[in-house]
């Protein structure tokens, strides 16, 4: 029987914490973080007025950030506002 593992969600917080725990010269910060999630470039889960963060699509992205999984389109918008093309 295949066991099911949770998602490891984080918040911005212990993401940017836990990728120092992995390599403590990452230049990655929580303000970066912070910004691909409501760019939405990463998938995000607000719980309350936390945002959590799949720590293991995270380090996909750092990985591999031209996927195309994590293309976004050039008119979204962050917090109402949409970008002058």
């Amino acid at each position: 029987m295949e066991t099911i593992r949770p998602p490891r969600m984080r918040t911005v917080k212990e993401a940017a914490q836990e990728l120092k725990a992995l390599d403590s010269h990452t230049a990655v910060t929580e303000y970066h973080i912070r910004r691909l999630a409501l760019q939405g470039v990463l998938p995000k889960v607000k719980a309350g007025k936390k945002v959590l963060i799949n720590l293991d699509t995270l380090i996909e992205y750092l990985q591999n950030p031209t996927a195309e999984k994590f293309r976004t389109a050039s008119t979204a918008t962050v917090n109402g506002i949409r970008p002058i093309v």
